[in-house]
Parts: structure tokens; sequence; C-alpha cells
């Protein structure tokens, strides 16, 4: 890839590893809180509902300062990350739990309506037959909402892919460390004559995250047909 001069490669590579990250992390949560907001009925539902859904309208920016307040070397999250020696602030950390918690939303959406699609009654059924709800959700539960969970994972991944408002404001835009691909084509875009390279960067970003949905669809596809004919 000749044509990536090596700054533009720094910031694919960065945005693989910050998505891939921020999608990693935001799986394991995703799903406790897809299942609860699907299946169980409890005091503050709404608010846990309000609260996955509030990057999606709040500014990014605030999003972004919200985080730096919490994980800066002085705020409280941050200050107790320093004792361990983890830096999150203005480190490719920051950048991912900047993305994920922008991608959140759209991967417990994904895997909750995958979960809403499955019949209780089966879980149900298979708790009269003995089966604890942690057996009943991994052998009956689980493989049918694999198409949601794959989904909603390469839909949170493209979204970490552009993540760019929360990001800038919490771990600013510094090349090789926080300069993601949206990063990147900003910075390019502040330079005289630098519409080719932000232009060439814009069409990176475009395929691989038409890509990674072509890919979602294409394996959701064979997950549905395996799971459809072993039913």
């Amino acid at each position: 890839m000749s044509w990536l001069s090596p700054s533009d490669w720094q910031a694919v590579v960065l945005s693989l590893k910050v998505a891939g990250w921020a999608t990693a992390l935001s799986l394991p949560p995703g799903l406790f809180v897809a299942y609860a907001l699907a299946r169980w009925r409890f005091p503050g539902r709404s608010l846990v509902n309000g609260l996955v859904h509030l990057p999606l309208i709040l500014p990014p920016v605030v999003t972004g300062y919200l985080l730096l307040i919490g994980f800066a070397p002085n705020g409280v999250i941050g200050a107790a990350l320093a004792k361990i020696g983890i830096t999150v602030a203005f480190s490719w950390r920051g950048a991912a739990l900047a993305a994920g918690i922008m991608a959140f939303p759209l991967m417990v959406r994904a895997i909750r309506l995958a979960i809403e699609a499955v019949d209780p009654k089966l879980e149900q059924a298979a708790s009269t037959l003995g089966a604890s709800r942690i057996a009943s959700f991994a052998t009956i539960t689980l493989p049918l909402i694999l198409p949601g969970i794959l989904a909603g994972s390469i839909t949170a991944f493209a979204k970490a892919m552009g993540e760019f408002g929360a990001t800038i404001t919490f771990v600013s835009n510094i090349p090789g460390q926080t300069q993601t691909l949206p990063l990147a084509i900003y910075s390019q875009l502040q330079v005289p004559g630098g519409e080719a390279d932000a232009a060439r960067l814009v069409v990176i970003s475009v395929t691989l995250a038409l890509g990674a949905l072509l890919v979602s669809e294409w394996l959701a596809r064979r997950i549905a047909a395996r799971i459809a004919g072993q039913t």
C-alpha cells in the first residue's frame, strides 16, 4: 500500500486497534444489559434504558468532556487507575473507551432485538426440565441470538471506526498515539492543500465501514441458515 504515507498507515492501524478493543470490551456488558432490558422487569429499568441510549443524543463533545473529568490523571477514576500504572486520558486506551461508549447503544439495541425475538417459553421449558438459568441461556438463547450479537458487534466496530467528537475531546489528536482515521482526516483538512490526502483517507474509511457491514450481513445469513438447519 505504497499510496499510503507512514502517518496514514499509522492512523489506519490505530483505528483498527481502537475499534477492535472498543468492540471486544463492550460486548460482555452489552450482552448483559441487552438481556436485562429484554427479559427482566425491575425498578429503574427505564432509567437504565435511558442511560444506555444517552450517548446517541448527547453531543459527542459532552461525552468526551465527561470522560475527561472522570479519567483525567486528577479525576476520580483516572487517579485510581494511575496508581496501578494505567493511563487512559490522552492515550489509545482512552480512544477505545470513548469509541466503545459511543458505539454501546447500537450494540445493545441489536442484541436486545434478537433476544426479544426468542420465545421466552423455550427457556421456561428448559427450566422445567431442571436446567439452570445460565444453562438455559447458554444452550437455547445464545445460539439463537448469535446473528444479532454478530450484527451488533460489527455495527459497533464500524461506529467505533468513525468516532470523532468524544475521541478528540477526551484524548486529543496526537499522531501515532490517538490520531485515528477521522482525526487524521480532520488534520489534513486543516492543512492548505491537504484535500487530496483527506480524500484518500475518506475512501479508506468508507471502504472499511462498508466492508464490515457486508461481512456482517454475510455472516448473519450463514449463522441464521445454520441455526434454521438445526431446528
